[in-house]
């Protein structure tokens, strides 16, 4: 959230304010009350270029984290060099690669029948290759 500088000078002169007078009631002469004044101000002023900047900082850390996303995926190559895992990068390459483009596709959301079409199988072809996939992955990890 961003820092509302006019919401919070409101707030302090508000808190300065009964401060003020609190201290007025209590015989504090008004030289020592504008002298707390002006350091209390100096403090604010301070915390609020403290504030500005962890903005700034957090502001540029998302804009960080927004590029630091993962590439889009369009291809065949470009999903296997996207893993990370050795034990699964070296079970995938082993796969070929209309199913591995299968895989893909149903990553991107197409259905089976869409998938069919796209690549000249019956759809429980398709889903063979996905339920085989799926099968040799889940013994390689253990699942």
């Amino acid at each position: 959230m961003a820092y509302n500088k006019a919401k919070e000078e409101k707030k302090w002169r508000l808190w300065k304010e009964a401060e003020e007078n609190k201290l007025r009631s209590l015989g504090v002469d008004e030289d020592t009350i504008e002298k707390l004044r002006v350091h209390d101000w100096e403090v604010f002023n301070s915390d609020r270029r403290f504030y500005q900047r962890l903005k700034d900082v957090a502001t540029y850390l998302e804009e960080m984290e927004a590029d630091a996303e993962l590439p889009e995926i369009r291809s065949v190559d470009d999903l296997l060099n996207s893993i990370e895992n050795q034990k699964l990068h070296q079970a995938l390459i082993m796969v070929d690669k209309l199913t591995l483009q299968i895989a893909l596709w149903k990553m991107e959301g197409f259905s089976s029948s869409e998938i069919s079409k796209k690549c000249g199988l019956s759809v429980n072809a398709v889903n063979f290759r996905m339920w085989h996939l799926r099968k040799k992955l889940k013994k390689l990890f253990d699942i």
